[in-house]
């Protein structure tokens, strides 16, 4: 896991409805909520600007990170965010979980693909099809990977990964494998490289038709 340490700050947040949220926003903050642990759901204010900034960072959205609401810190982990429909840049609203030391958690971590130009499908004039960009796995809050790393060089034309040929580090499971055979998918394959109609083919074609079309006026 990363050193990398992201700190939120954020207020308990009394005025709850829509034109509350409504104001916040005009005020330049976002309604947010954190849940889990042994402490009730409180609902909170969070600078929308300073959130921002976070979300520039793509361990952000798989890391432990220290909320501190009021004074008081827990370690939490972002598990839904709400942005805009068409502006990416406009956070509307964010859930939090508090999360347990020496308590497995489960959450979505982002595939990276090293070896993409050097893989011997690549060489061969093959086009990489990534299927999943990210996947479940399951471990202790310690042990939650900012990523997971796939090598591409030795995948060829015709091949693909799947999720139970991912090298995984010490206490991390994958649990969609624990659902049966139909669930080890593949997250990233090589397929043949597309073949384009030669020239004087098309030109064929093109004339065929026109002979075609004239036989039928004559």
């Amino acid at each position: 896991m990363s050193q990398e340490t992201f700190k939120i700050e954020a207020s308990v947040r009394d005025d709850l409805g829509k034109g509350a949220s409504r104001r916040l926003r005009r005020e330049g903050n976002i309604p947010a909520i954190v849940y889990g642990g042994k402490k009730p759901p409180v609902s909170l204010t969070i600078n929308h600007n300073e959130l921002l900034k976070h979300l520039d960072h793509e361990a952000f959205f798989s890391h432990i990170l220290e909320l501190n609401v009021d004074g008081e810190t827990d370690e939490v982990v972002l598990r839904d965010l709400h942005r805009h429909p068409y502006k990416t840049t406009v956070v509307l609203h964010a859930d939090f979980q508090r999360i347990t030391r020496g308590q497995k958690m489960r959450m979505h971590v982002p595939l990276h693909f090293d070896n993409r130009e050097e893989s011997k499908g690549a060489k061969a004039g093959g086009v990489i099809s990534v299927i999943h960009n990210e996947i479940e796995i399951e471990c202790l809050p310690r042990q939650l990977p900012e990523y997971l790393t796939i090598d591409l060089a030795d995948l060829d034309v015709n091949e693909s990964i799947h999720l139970s040929e991912i090298k995984l580090p010490e206490g991390i499971s994958i649990p969609e494998l624990a659902l049966g055979e139909s669930h080890d998918v593949a997250v990233v394959a090589i397929h043949p490289p597309k073949v384009e109609k030669e020239p004087e083919e098309e030109a064929s074609a093109e004339t065929g038709g026109e002979e075609e079309k004239g036989g039928e006026e004559a």
